[in-house]
């Protein structure tokens, strides 16, 4: 699916929806989009820097622990002069585990992507509906 912008909504919010193949390499490539729309929206290095992070995060998750398919939404939105940048990532929901854990995943490598998320965002969360679940976060973009 190519990169969706919807029509605008009231108070200056704008979204884009990108679907996330299952595949390797998917993340990177969604990055880079991302990347490009975070450009257009003039933020700082930092600011795109750490929404980049969040997005890696949160798709990651999906495409390891969650059900295909899975949609990002970027939302930017401005509301009393503060800025917002949402990241929101929904799947079917979470996977029934394939296999037992493996006992020897490296704790250095994994299992650290939503303290990160937690610690990047003002406001974060999860919310289980009908469609699935949404994994999301909001950070400051001024």
């Amino acid at each position: 699916m190519t990169t969706a912008q919807l029509t605008a909504a009231p108070r200056g919010e704008v979204e884009h929806v990108f679907s996330l193949p299952h595949v390797p390499g998917a993340v990177a490539g969604i990055r880079r989009r991302v990347r490009a729309v975070l450009s257009d929206w003039n933020l700082t290095a930092e600011c795109a820097a750490d929404v980049l992070l969040v997005v890696s995060e949160l798709l990651t998750n999906a495409i390891v622990h969650a059900l295909p398919p899975a949609t990002l939404r970027l939302s930017r939105s401005l509301t009393d002069g503060c800025g917002t940048v949402r990241v929101e990532v929904t799947d079917l929901g979470p996977a029934a585990p394939a296999a037992p854990p493996e006992p020897a995943i490296d704790p250095d490598e994994h299992g650290r992507g939503l303290d990160i998320v937690n610690a990047l965002a003002s406001r974060c969360g999860v919310h289980a509906h009908t469609g699935g679940t949404s994994h999301w976060a909001e950070l400051p973009s001024t």
